[in-house]
């Protein structure tokens, strides 16, 4: 293995993947912020939390601009320690993923980690928009959602090798994985907040979250998948002297 190489592509990939997640943020989650954060706003104004004065929202609209401009910045950084993570994974399960060629098994380890950390927790615990949730509970939403990422992965990586020592009845590796997540997900305490806001913005808000994350995760996928074929820093190259 080639290991500056191998570091080069794997965060390039992740920083790439991360850039395209925040510019669809931009396009489809934003939006649907603006609605929600103006929905929180005039309850503050009703509340007398704050008032609707033109120096709050020049403070406001400042912010939002701040927070808007700095989406792909965090979508570079997010992308690029998650894509560390799933650059070591892949490394060193590349021979035994299935596909022909490096892109599809990229892609195959991508849609199993789009599954695993993100797609079976966002069945228990979805994405709400800001003017969800009393601010009281962030810690124990936070503590949750985290838990049931750790068990979904951790569980998956235990089966795994559960699997690799199988010779016979592998299936039973994947019934494991998936009696744990139901245990999971039926043991586990359901969001501790009421949903008061229209329900039209938060099937919106959580339609537009998947396609973001998963963007995310093709993106990786594709990217890491043709960066190895091309690359190849697993391969090392004999010298001409040799």
């Amino acid at each position: 293995m080639r290991i500056s190489l191998f570091i080069a592509i794997v965060l390039l990939a992740g920083c790439l993947a991360g850039i395209i997640h925040g510019l669809v943020n931009l396009a489809l989650v934003e939006p649907y912020l603006d609605k929600a954060i103006g929905i929180e706003n005039q309850h503050k104004f009703a509340s007398g939390d704050a008032k609707n004065t033109p120096q709050f929202w020049a403070e406001y609209y400042s912010y939002r601009a701040w927070q808007k401009g700095g989406q792909l910045l965090a979508g570079a950084i997010l992308g690029t320690s998650i894509g560390a993570l799933y650059g070591i994974i892949f490394g060193y399960t590349r021979n035994i993923l299935p596909g022909n060629n490096f892109v599809k098994k990229a892609l195959v380890l991508a849609a199993i980690m789009w599954i695993t950390l993100y797609l079976i927790p966002f069945a228990k615990y979805p994405a709400n928009p800001p003017t969800v949730g009393d601010p009281a509970t962030i810690l124990l939403r936070q503590t949750l959602y985290v838990s049931f990422i750790a068990i979904s992965g951790f569980g998956a990586l235990g089966f795994y090798q559960v699997y690799k020592r199988l010779k016979n009845k592998k299936f039973l590796a994947f019934l494991g994985y998936a009696g744990l997540v139901i245990v999971t997900f039926v043991a586990m305490p359901q969001n501790p907040d009421a949903i008061t806001a229209p329900m039209d913005l938060i099937n919106g808000f959580r339609a537009v979250s998947i396609v973001g994350v998963s963007t995310f995760w093709l993106a990786i996928g594709l990217i890491l998948g043709v960066l190895w074929q091309k690359m190849q820093p697993d391969k090392v190259k004999q010298s001409k002297f040799q």
